[in-house]
């Protein structure tokens, strides 16, 4: 009897340990102490993150700088009025075409990858490629708005509002990457549709990616690391890009006049006094060398670049310009500088059957003797700097800029051309003219590959990645001429990409652009509905969504506002009021 009575007591605590250990495991499981972290912002419940990195320790710290003070600057227009957008029906068809083109790839990634970093178009599968925080959800959300798609923008709004920074398998994270998609997606689609739980989760971005400068110089590292950041033990990169380290200011600024508190504005600040204070010292005076030593402010490299490691380094000089109304003089003069200098020493107009005047940009390197050295290479990555010379000739009103933009947008329009597939390809080489000016006469070109199109040396990368850069430079031409062979050029861009890097369910990188019906990667970069389908979409769309003058568009084509300044009312006769 004692027995059995011992044996159901033994049963009954077995039974109650069970049921506390399938709770606990339920418990943190489900997370079910969420619901006690979780507002509701309107009809969004909103969860901060579990790491407040706002109170995270300081280790060195500074004096805040503010943002610029006094009105905005009346800036020149960047658009031409053009009338015909607004209701030109070959347009409109195609950009709906583009917008199915969206559609499809969004509707891919809900049903095969959602709440992943992202889509693989053929195994039909996610993939976590930056810290497992939604990189292709945050990057699409402004495409999402501008296309009127507002139940997928919430339902997107929703599952951002989950994201917590905290939580993430890496221990480090990429500080360019992550600042241009995360932080500049909810910053842009913050200012497109004023939605409260964006700007939240910005600002708790925005607090953890801060800490990324709180070194003993203030300058960054190319990689945050989250235990380092906690314990003060960071330092600058000793050898890190131009663009990884200098193409932060544009996210951190706009952050900065949107929440009233400069710490943001401040951290970029010190890096450009840093690029500023540098400009004159390097190998090649008014460049940058594509690495350079950010702990201990040194410049000493020889290699030159605008693509790979550089490029956005410069997109965003003319762009902080535009950013801050105008109202720092010293984004005016590196812009001059490192435009004119790069027209000097990396720009070259390569050989081709017809003469055409067209441009590409190359690589530089400076030997022991001072002696600059220039390679006819073309990335597709260098397409960006079209637009970029286009935007700032308009801006600082140097025509000769935006000339120098329109032969090198269309140097890349012609590489497209070129190949069969019409899409160029990632890196290639070309055989560079005496001068980007004057006469060119074709003379046959000894390739070091088989099957490339006259003009071309070789193709050391013949992939197309799904990349922006081309379309971007085309639809700031369009936009700023008006000039109909830019949207001409543009859907033949299209076509060529379509026929080539559609898949059952979205789009991939094919592998070699040389030949029709090329081999796919199981690839799909969030930039392609960040920026590439954005671009075409919008060279069809009327001018006035998102027009350049009122916005301003980062490196992966997230949309920020510009502070305008205010015209003068004029009087009855024209002339303009006296202000008491």
């Amino acid at each position: 009897m004692l027995g059995q009575f011992q044996g159901r007591v033994n049963r009954r605590y077995v039974a109650i340990f069970a049921l506390i250990t399938i709770s606990l495991f339920l418990f943190y499981q489900f997370q079910p102490q969420d619901n006690f972290r979780a507002t509701n912002i309107g009809n969004v419940k909103y969860l901060p993150s579990t790491y407040n990195w706002s109170k995270n320790p300081i280790a060195y710290p500074v004096d805040i700088q503010k943002l610029p003070e006094g009105a905005p600057k009346i800036l020149p227009d960047v658009q031409i009025s053009n009338k015909k957008s607004e209701s030109d029906a070959t347009a409109k068809e195609r950009k709906d075409i583009i917008k199915e083109a969206f559609v499809k790839s969004w509707g891919a990634y809900k049903t095969y990858a959602w709440g992943k970093d992202e889509l693989k178009p053929i195994t039909k599968k996610g993939s976590q490629s930056f810290s497992g925080w939604c990189a292709q959800l945050v990057d699409a959300l402004d495409m999402l708005w501008i296309l009127d798609m507002k139940d997928d923008f919430m339902l997107a709004v929703k599952r951002v509002a989950l994201i917590d920074w905290n939580k993430t398998t890496d221990t480090s994270l990429n500080l360019f990457e992550v600042t241009i998609r995360h932080l500049g997606g909810l910053v842009a689609a913050y200012d497109l549709s004023g939605d409260e739980v964006l700007l939240r989760k910005a600002v708790e971005l925005g607090d953890m990616l801060y800490s990324g400068f709180d070194t003993p110089n203030r300058l960054p590292s190319h990689w945050l690391n989250f235990q380092n950041a906690k314990n003060g033990k960071q330092t600058g990169g000793e050898r890190m890009s131009g663009a990884a380290g200098c193409s932060l200011s544009m996210e951190f600024t706009r952050l900065s006049q949107i929440t009233g508190d400069p710490k943001y504005y401040d951290a970029t600040e010190r890096v450009k006094q840093f690029i500023y204070r540098n400009q004159n010292n390097t190998k090649i005076p008014g460049l940058w060398p594509s690495e350079m030593n950010y702990r201990d402010e040194q410049v000493d490299d020889s290699v030159f670049t605008l693509g790979a490691g550089a490029d956005s380094m410069y997109e965003y000089l003319p762009k902080m310009h535009a950013l801050l109304g105008g109202l720092d003089p010293e984004y005016v003069q590196m812009t001059i500088q490192a435009l004119d200098t790069a027209t000097a020493h990396l720009l070259y107009r390569p050989m081709s059957p017809k003469e055409e005047d067209i441009l590409m940009a190359g690589n530089a390197v400076v030997d022991g003797d001072g002696k600059i050295e220039l390679t006819a290479e073309m990335q597709h990555l260098t397409c960006f700097l079209g637009g970029t010379y286009a935007l700032a000739g308009k801006l600082l009103e140097r025509e000769d800029l935006v000339d120098l933009g329109s032969r090198l947008t269309m140097g890349c329009v012609w590489a497209y051309d070129s190949f069969p597939t019409n899409i160029m390809p990632e890196i290639s080489e070309l055989k560079p003219c005496p001068s980007i000016n004057g006469s060119c006469p074709w003379t046959e070109i000894e390739t070091k590959e088989q099957q490339l199109p006259p003009g071309f040396v070789r193709a050391r990368d013949r992939r197309y990645l799904l990349r922006p850069e081309a379309i971007e430079s085309v639809f700031y031409m369009w936009r700023i001429s008006g000039e109909e062979k830019w949207r001409d050029a543009a859907w033949r861009m299209w076509e060529g990409i379509a026929n080539e890097t559609e898949t059952e369910i979205a789009f991939a990188v094919i592998n070699d652009v040389g030949v029709k019906g090329s081999s796919k990667a199981d690839s799909m970069e969030t930039f392609w509905m960040a920026e590439t389908l954005k671009y075409f979409y919008l060279i069809f769309e009327d001018d006035k969504v998102l027009s350049l003058d009122d916005w301003v568009l980062n490196t992966e084509a997230h949309p920020f506002k510009r502070p305008k300044g205010k015209k003068q009312k004029k009087g009855k006769k024209g002339k303009k009021e006296k202000k008491d």
